[in-house]
């Protein structure tokens, strides 16, 4: 069964109704930054509209266990169902399952998976299903990035209806950068990798070296020799290119070639710096 709904993203009031179809609510976290990935808007809504949640901190395989365990206890202690998998791995689905079956009473399970874009989503109902049904891409915006809302059945007894992402991800900053926004949208796309240099600089001293195979600790001259390492340079100025090496970090972050995470007592972005609306 397939139903689609010509929009290009899940607007809140796309949202709304989807939830509300639900008996619960996936919402799919980036294990990497799991803080920074929820939607707390989300979350109050699904409370608001009486669903169940259960929170999916998925890509698992790319942080320790502990780490993940630590994540999934964090959110339990908030009043959340919670479970870490790895669903290009197959890791953890079994349980994921579970936690569906027993999060409502209902037969059959109408499950929504909300999240950010590029949180894998689409992996997840491709291994609940069984088979590719799903269309994937690591980059938002790319072919196989999903822009309709989607009903599949996974199963006997349990259907998940998909999103394109709870909204596109709003700013120019680096909250909107790992949140998933297409590189290609950003007007300045060096100011939020800056910032997201400054983190690993400080972090994870030897990341940008391991992925790059530059020494510099400056944000913007990393940028500018990863540029001039790829012979991105204005014809008449010879100056290099940064911000092609900005939105080639955005891209790395989102295949997956770099790997760093938070954890629940050291995150990487302090979220009250940041503003927040939860107006519905």
């Amino acid at each position: 069964m397939l139903r689609v709904f010509r929009v290009k993203y899940a607007t809140w009031r796309e949202l709304r109704q989807v939830v509300g179809r639900a008996d619960a609510v996936l919402e799919v976290v980036d294990a990497r930054v799991p803080d920074i990935t929820r939607s707390r808007k989300v979350e109050k809504l699904v409370e608001r509209l009486g669903r169940s949640l259960i929170i999916v901190i998925n890509k698992c395989d790319l942080i320790p266990k502990h780490v993940a365990e630590s994540w999934r206890k964090f959110f339990e202690t908030q009043g959340y169902s919670a479970v870490y998998i790895s669903a290009r791995e197959r890791l953890g689905t079994r349980i994921l399952r579970s936690k569906i079956r027993k999060s409502t009473s209902r037969k059959p399970i109408v499950a929504a998976i909300v999240g950010y874009p590029k949180v894998g989503k689409s992996t997840i109902i491709n291994v609940l299903k069984g088979k590719h049904s799903a269309p994937t891409s690591p980059i938002p915006g790319s072919p196989g990035y999903t822009t309709h809302v989607r009903t599949y059945r996974t199963g006997k007894s349990l259907y998940i209806i998909d999103t394109p992402g709870v909204i596109p991800p709003l700013g120019e900053n680096v909250l909107a950068f790992l949140r998933g926004k297409d590189p290609e949208s950003f007007k300045d796309p060096v100011k939020p990798v800056v910032e997201f240099l400054k983190i690993l600089v400080e972090r994870f001293p030897n990341i940008v070296e391991e992925v790059y195979g530059v020494e510099s600790k400056e944000p913007y001259r990393i940028l500018e020799e990863i540029a001039l390492k790829r012979k991105w340079i204005y014809k008449k100025t010879k100056e290099p290119i940064i911000e092609e090496a900005a939105k080639l970090i955005m891209r790395d972050w989102f295949k997956e070639k770099i790997v760093v995470y938070s954890t629940p007592d050291k995150p990487l972005i302090k979220l009250e710096n940041f503003r927040f609306k939860f107006k519905f």
